[in-house]
């Protein structure tokens, strides 16, 4: 087995190894990966952190021996906490802006180890902040198919970004993460952090948000944004009506 590092800020993860595949999800600084396939000048990969599967370029990343593969998965490095961090990239002098949830891989006091390519990171290595807190830093962030950053992020994306950061580990698709954790019974059981999903009219689940008490949401639909919240889903603020189906509510912690 071959395994890969992200040495950029953020990857394109595609369905198909074409540029003009829709992209399903993307890979983060720091992320590495087990390499499936080969093709010209694309990879199938499979990520280390949900088990995701993808093409990706084969100039955007670099090789990864599997002691280091090894370490990595026994040792979490830590994530990056804010919205925007910079990594000065001290090979050619030039700057890499690093999404949330970045790996700080092979970090050395601050200075990042990967491959033969130093990043030294720029200002507080922060910790994580409360889980409210971290999402609301999301508000207004555009709602993006297979995005998982700030600057464009899917609902499971969001979900998946902000418990990564309370250290719990989500699958990609809201179908997945649908199947983790253990059940609440209702609204009125529910805590902050507990996660709601929602079903189309053929009863598969294709929404999922973020409750953040038993009357509020925050979620991923054309941006992320808060709404109502009750027994027969998501209320729109916005459109005046019900917009989700609520199916079932999971606790991850």
């Amino acid at each position: 087995m071959e395994y890969g590092i992200c040495n950029l800020s953020i990857i394109p993860l595609r369905a198909e190894a074409n540029d003009r595949s829709e992209q399903v999800s993307q890979v983060l600084f720091g992320e590495i990966f087990e390499i499936a396939e080969w093709k010209e000048n694309w990879v199938r990969i499979i990520t280390a952190h949900d088990n995701y599967p993808g093409w990706i370029g084969r100039l955007q990343f670099i090789m990864l021996g599997h002691l280091a593969f090894k370490r990595f998965k026994q040792t979490p490095p830590p994530l990056t906490y804010r919205a925007v961090t910079q990594a000065w990239k001290i090979t050619n002098n030039s700057i890499l802006y690093l999404p949330m949830g970045s790996s700080l891989a092979f970090l050395e006091g601050t200075t990042c180890h990967i491959g033969d390519e130093k990043f030294e990171i720029i200002g507080e290595i922060g910790e994580t902040e409360n889980i409210a807190v971290t999402a609301t830093t999301f508000l207004n962030a555009p709602y993006l198919w297979g995005g998982r950053t700030h600057f464009g992020i899917d609902c499971s994306g969001f979900t998946q970004a902000v418990l990564k950061l309370q250290g719990i580990n989500l699958l990609r698709d809201a179908s997945q993460q649908a199947e983790q954790g253990y059940s609440v019974n209702s609204l009125h059981e529910t805590k902050l952090g507990d996660l709601a999903f929602f079903e189309n009219t053929e009863g598969k689940i294709v929404h999922v948000g973020i409750l953040l008490n038993n009357e509020k949401i925050i979620h991923a639909s054309g941006k992320v944004k808060i709404d109502s919240i009750d027994e027969k889903g998501i209320f729109s603020e916005e459109s005046k009506r019900y917009t989700h189906k609520l199916r079932t509510i999971k606790r991850m912690f």
